[in-house]
């Protein structure tokens, strides 16, 4: 007996729509997505493509009327509910072009919940695009076959984050004078969490003072090597998934 292709085929385009979706209704497809399903990917009346909305999870769709610029994707059925998210938030000093642009993707790649970017002293880059940060979560969340997107913050400056942190969450700062070894660190604080990252530069000793005097504050060390800012945010993160994410 020949077997059932599997449907939909693993070659099916995925998009992210920023809408609530339902069996039934009808999406308008414009823009870049259109010239992607329309241009690259050759999608004809008839064809599936998957979509996942960050509310309700992954749903497939039929393609139906299609322009030259847009076409209209019709919902037929839930493939997966919305992912559930470790309760992890990244907070990271903004780093030249490119390189923070890195740090959004794989932090949405690893499952953070949320990213903040933060304004310290040391700070080169004082300025974000983002809706730049948001797209490169967006295609990574697309290719990941993620259904959940990171919250993602507009840029804070220090002090105003330290002043307004919650009282229920850890906040593991990568600290260059030392601290407990991440692994441990993360084993022995568990429950809601933060990594705070620094700029290339560091924190200034009065930026550490400041971290240091918050109760949840918790100074760790990335090990004997020296890190760079990105490296240093998707290691830490690496480890708190191990050790105490869904990894």
């Amino acid at each position: 007996m020949t077997a059932t292709p599997a449907w939909p085929p693993e070659s099916t385009p995925r998009l992210f729509v920023d809408r609530a979706l339902a069996a039934g209704e009808d999406v308008r497809i414009d823009g870049p997505q259109a010239h992607y399903l329309l241009a690259v990917m050759r999608t004809r009346p008839g064809d599936p493509v998957t979509l996942f909305d960050d509310r309700t999870g992954e749903w497939l769709a039929e393609a139906q009327a299609a322009g030259k610029r847009d076409l209209i994707l019709h919902v037929t059925r839930q493939l997966r509910p919305r992912e559930a998210v470790p309760d992890l938030w990244l907070c990271a000093a903004p780093i030249k072009r490119g390189r923070i642009d890195w740090i959004a993707e794989k932090a949405c790649e690893l499952g953070v919940a949320r990213m903040i970017p933060v304004l310290t002293r040391r700070t080169v880059v004082d300025r974000l695009n983002m809706d730049r940060l948001r797209a490169h979560m967006v295609e990574a969340a697309e290719q990941c076959e993620r259904t959940a997107l990171p919250l993602l913050d507009p840029m804070v400056k220090l002090p105003a984050l330290l002043r307004d942190w919650p009282e229920g969450r850890h906040l593991f700062f990568a600290d260059e004078n030392g601290g407990a070894a991440l692994a441990g660190a993360i084993a022995a604080h568990r429950g809601p969490a933060a990594l705070l990252i620094g700029p290339e530069g560091g924190f200034t000793p009065e930026e550490r003072e400041a971290i240091r005097a918050v109760p949840q504050a918790v100074p760790v060390s990335l090990g004997p090597r020296i890190l760079r800012a990105d490296t240093a945010a998707v290691a830490a993160i690496a480890a708190w998934m191990t050790v105490t994410g869904d990894w």
